[in-house]
């Protein structure tokens, strides 16, 4: 079936599935591939469940007038995803980076929605079937668009430019992230470069850029119009940190007086996610009170530098991810707060190729520096190499020790892969 005709058929039904767990009456369900299932073999069970039609790329799973066949779901879910953003002029702003994408993706979105009807990714679908899936809940009367993206391999962000277009672009920062794909540095630049080199096409692409950043500026040469932010002089938005304890405040310079932001983030690396939105929304001309409540009222979840309270003992939350660049960042933060008891409980980080046992060491290097009440180490590469710190195989060890400390008026840090889970420690 052509695309346009496809079209057709997801206007009447403009609700899109991949999970018949989670369908609802009237959907497209997706008959998705991975691994370890195949979609089609659900496609009946999608059809009876109340899904409109089902798309397949398996004959024999064909249920006459309720199935389109296709020669790819995938392919054809991503052409579909493509023809609905060709029917908006809005501004579409992609954010991609090493650390803290998802954050700057959540302020952005926060101060844009402030004032414009904006939509965004959900949660973290900000790969390969996740972006196609988020343009396609973008619905007629969408002011802007803001789309995280997520990578791992050279080529990736090219992919999803294809059918995002993106008109805006952001890239946090290139750190040592995903090795094992990229192959070094200069391959996470030149994969997350990607998103530059689109906008360079573009007579009127627009990129917001870190001006601290050295290879972020050479990175953005070329295209028609930057916006700079960071901390030094000669940026159009400039600011510094003002406080950092509990939570984050950042002082903006202002013509007529500076004006100061308390956020509800923990860490002064999220100075720039902060910075970030602070552009994006003066790009777009929102009132600077709307976007000074919208980052002030921005608390942040799903393990993302969030700082709980247990008892008496405070927990730096950070455990959605970890790499060696975002590692290095949150325990050097963790080494300026002002606490009498700090206690460290770090899991291994993943996908860093042969680099790994050499950046977990780096890891335990950097501990060393400092003085700790207790240093915990769990999983992944941090078994296979020498330290002199407590040690345990998973989470589930370590949360056994946890409980069995007692501890009191402690602060914690807690970070790591999501392969390893090290949110679990503190669950009940």
């Amino acid at each position: 079936m052509q695309i346009g005709k496809l079209y057709d058929i997801y206007q009447q039904y403009p609700s899109v599935q991949t999970d018949t767990r989670k369908l609802k009456q009237g959907d497209i369900f997706f008959a998705l591939k991975g691994d370890n299932f195949n979609g089609n073999t659900f496609a009946k069970q999608a059809i009876d469940a109340g899904a409109a039609y089902a798309v397949i790329d398996e004959k024999e799973y064909e249920l006459p007038g309720k199935t389109i066949l296709t020669d790819s779901v995938l392919l054809t879910l991503q052409q579909l995803a493509k023809h609905h953003r060709e029917q908006f002029t809005i501004p579409f702003i992609a954010i991609t980076g090493s650390n803290g994408k998802t954050t700057t993706k959540e302020l952005v979105h926060a101060v844009l929605s402030s004032s414009f009807k904006t939509y965004t990714t959900e949660g973290n679908l900000n790969n390969h079937i996740g972006i196609p899936l988020t343009i396609l809940r973008i619905k007629n009367d969408a002011e802007i668009a803001v789309i995280e993206m997520g990578a791992n391999h050279i080529g990736e962000i090219a992919g999803y430019c294809k059918y995002a277009l993106p008109t805006h672009g952001l890239i946090t920062n290139c750190g040592k992230a995903h090795l094992e794909g990229f192959g070094s540095i200069e391959g996470v630049r030149k994969g997350k470069g990607e998103l530059f080199d689109h906008l360079r096409t573009l007579k009127q692409g627009i990129a917001f850029v870190m001006w601290d950043y050295d290879y972020l500026r050479e990175m953005s040469r070329g295209i028609s119009h930057i916006i700079k932010y960071g901390t030094n002089e000669g940026v159009d938005i400039k600011g510094r940190v003002k406080q950092s304890e509990p939570y984050l405040e950042v002082e903006i310079t202002k013509e007529q007086g500076n004006d100061s932001i308390k956020t509800q983030l923990v860490g002064e690396y999220n100075l720039p996610n902060v910075l970030a939105a602070v552009a994006a929304g003066r790009t777009f001309r929102v009132d600077e009170k709307k976007i000074k409540t919208a980052i002030e009222n921005y608390i942040p979840s799903n393990s993302r530098s969030q700082l709980i309270t247990l008892g008496t003992n405070k927990i730096i939350l950070d455990a959605y991810n970890a790499n060696p660049s975002s590692m290095k960042l949150a325990i050097e933060n963790f080494a300026k707060l002002h606490a009498a008891s700090k206690v460290l409980m770090l899991g291994g980080m993943a996908e860093l190729g042969k680099e790994s046992p050499e950046e977990h060491q780096a890891v335990v290097d950097l501990i060393k520096q400092n003085t700790w009440n207790e240093v915990v180490l769990v999983g992944g590469d941090f078994l296979k190499i020498q330290h002199p710190f407590l040690s345990f195989e998973n989470v589930t060890q370590a949360k056994d020790w946890w409980q069995k400390k007692h501890f009191e008026n402690t602060h914690f840090l807690i970070k790591g892969s999501r392969s390893i889970q090290m949110e679990k420690i503190i669950e009940k």
